[in-house]
């Protein structure tokens, strides 16, 4: 089987400038035919700059790339993804299904006013986060619904020296991937695994029922615990260095989300409190961008409480509010 190859495969991480508090993200060349690069860099002047530069010590241009593989469809990960391939004269692009970000028309998406009006953000907040991701979106140029293929979950990206197993690990989004060479059990996470942070688990409608809020965290323990099936030995993130010891982190990442979920139940009175409320006493210090991921990381904790029983919630006024479960 290819996936079992014992040859080598050249797998190059290039370091690309981002204009995003995250700082540089990684992107990954597989140097093997056909040429596949995953993860773009942000649309900018710089990153398409330092990723020609990172090509050419490998004697690689982009006119020579043939795939181009998208772990997600943030603007950091995807925002060269349309240029490159017209460079590259057409080179494929694959990304999963229940990814929107690279899709036209994403800003006009009512359901995720609706989403983040149940999380009880004020209207003055939600119009001022708008304004603020349409500023990101320049980063990034629109895929038409034709113009890019799917990634499939347990599918192979087949290389003329092996192959990298597609996994799909929903949890920073619906539809985030990692790329798994079984053969060595090296794992390209994007940004399911960073060695410096917990990932954020990004508010999302469902793919399957957009009325619905994507159960972020919940489906991330079960992507951190697939990938750990595999026993990684080396794990190239979206951001930072290398992970070399997968238990390790882990072990980490489960740590710090219990103790995040013990300090949000804290934050629930019996008043009633809505994600928006356990954000801003989170994270009091937060504005523009990190406004919607302190919501975010708010609404995916309380999700993750009620689903196993620790929280009680109901409707009120449109808003979700919450409240303790009472002893009995």
């Amino acid at each position: 089987m290819a996936s079992q190859n014992s040859h080598f495969m050249r797998i190059i991480p290039i370091s690309l400038p981002t204009p995003f508090y995250i700082g540089p993200v990684n992107v990954y060349l597989i140097a093997e035919e056909p040429l596949t690069l995953i993860d773009t860099g942000p649309k900018t002047k710089e990153a398409i700059e330092a990723l020609r530069e990172g090509l050419r010590h490998e004697r690689i241009r982009v006119s020579d790339i043939r795939r181009i593989v998208l772990t997600h469809a943030h603007e950091d990960h995807c925002g060269l993804a349309r240029s490159l391939r017209d460079e590259a004269k057409d080179a494929e692009v694959l990304v999963h299904k229940w990814e929107t970000g690279h899709r036209i028309g994403r800003l006009e998406d009512g359901m995720q006013r609706n989403l983040l009006e149940r999380a009880g953000v004020p209207d003055s907040e939600i119009e001022a986060m708008r304004r603020m991701y349409e500023g990101v979106r320049r980063y990034a140029d629109s895929f038409e619904d034709h113009e890019f293929g799917e990634l499939h979950d347990e599918a192979e990206l087949e290389f003329s020296n092996g192959a990298l197993r597609i996994i799909h690990t929903p949890g920073h989004t619906p539809g985030s991937c990692s790329f798994v060479r079984e053969a060595d059990r090296t794992v390209i996470a994007g940004d399911c695994i960073l060695k410096r942070i917990t990932p954020n688990p990004v508010l999302s409608p469902d793919p399957i029922d957009p009325s619905k809020r994507f159960p972020s965290l919940a489906e991330y323990l079960v992507s951190l615990a697939r990938l750990r099936t595999f026993a990684p030995t080396l794990v190239h993130g979206g951001h930072g260095a290398p992970v070399n010891d997968y238990e390790e982190l882990f072990n980490r990442y489960l740590r710090a989300i219990r103790e995040r979920q013990v300090e949000v139940i804290h934050l629930v009175t019996k008043a009633g409190t809505s994600a928006w409320d356990v954000s801003r006493a989170l994270f009091p210090e937060t504005d523009d961008v990190h406004r919607f991921l302190a919501v975010s990381e708010a609404v995916a904790h309380l999700d993750l409480a009620h689903s196993e029983g620790k929280l009680a919630v109901e409707i009120s006024g449109g808003r979700e509010v919450y409240r303790p479960i009472a002893a009995n």
